[in-house]
């Protein structure tokens, strides 16, 4: 369960696991360090813009942390995991449909 939350990580931030230029090496102890100021415009992708749910992301990192806990016994389940991902994508999906179909009133004219 660790390394998947590494590999969510990954797939959150677009950064390298280790990078020897972060004051904070592993991406565990930096995305810590961002959590802990409540930065997460710094752990997002850069590539999306800030173009997502904050409310998403901020659950799919705290659930990534929580598939790193130095306790086992602690860490979720995968069934978990899953729930809460898919919780995380549905948010995401229905923001976009709201974007996108909500805020045209009547049809245009042809």
């Amino acid at each position: 369960m660790y390394s998947f939350g590494v590999v969510l990580l990954v797939m959150i931030t677009n950064q390298p696991v280790i990078d020897q230029n972060r004051e904070k090496r592993h991406i565990a102890e930096w995305v810590g360090g961002m959590l802990t100021k409540g930065d997460i415009k710094s752990i997002t992708d850069p590539n999306l813009l800030g173009d997502y749910n904050s409310g998403s992301v901020w659950k799919a990192v705290e659930l990534a942390m929580s598939c790193m806990n130095p306790s086992s016994m602690t860490r979720p389940t995968m069934s978990q995991v899953v729930f809460e991902l898919k919780e995380c994508l549905a948010s995401e999906s229905s923001r976009e449909v709201s974007m996108t179909f909500g805020t045209e009133v009547a049809p245009m004219a042809r």
